[in-house]
């Protein structure tokens, strides 16, 4: 069901509400940080929110984490389609905590250089929801939608 919900999500080409992916985000188990080690390749939500198109923008592939301590939010891909970690975008790079959100405790990334974590829970072995949250990730009080998928 959550892989269904999922992929219709993702192939979706018009605007998504925010309140559904909040319902499919509650559906969904927390996840801890061994579960977060590895590459990730990252898309977004399209939800109207003023961060879409950022990491487009940044040419954005996904997110690498080799352990809690050392994760690599902005992986993005150079003019060669080499992946790189950009530590300018973010001022840094992150690591990955246990983290309260929603009444939840699950893995989160936690900018070194920006007021933003990053909350994940599992759709399947292999497929991540992410919610951005923190000041300087919030248009209002609206959170950015996006998901990662194993490499």
């Amino acid at each position: 069901m959550s892989r269904t919900t999922f992929a219709e999500l993702k192939d979706r080409t018009g605007t998504i509400a925010d309140s559904e992916l909040d319902e499919f985000w509650a559906t969904l188990a927390p996840v801890d940080i061994d579960f977060m080690i590895g590459e990730w390749k990252g898309g977004e939500f399209h939800t109207g929110h003023k961060a879409n198109g950022f990491m487009e923008r940044l040419n954005w592939f996904g997110k690498t984490f080799h352990s809690a301590t050392d994760a690599k939010p902005l992986v993005c891909l150079d003019a060669d389609g080499n992946t790189f970690s950009n530590k300018e975008a973010m001022k840094g790079e992150a690591s990955l905590w246990m983290e309260e959100f929603r009444g939840e405790v699950t893995a989160s990334m936690v900018y070194d250089g920006a007021p933003v974590h990053d909350h994940f829970k599992k759709v399947d072995d292999n497929t991540l929801l992410g919610i951005m949250n923190g000041k300087g990730a919030l248009d209002g009080n609206r959170h950015l939608y996006f998901y990662l998928e194993r490499v």
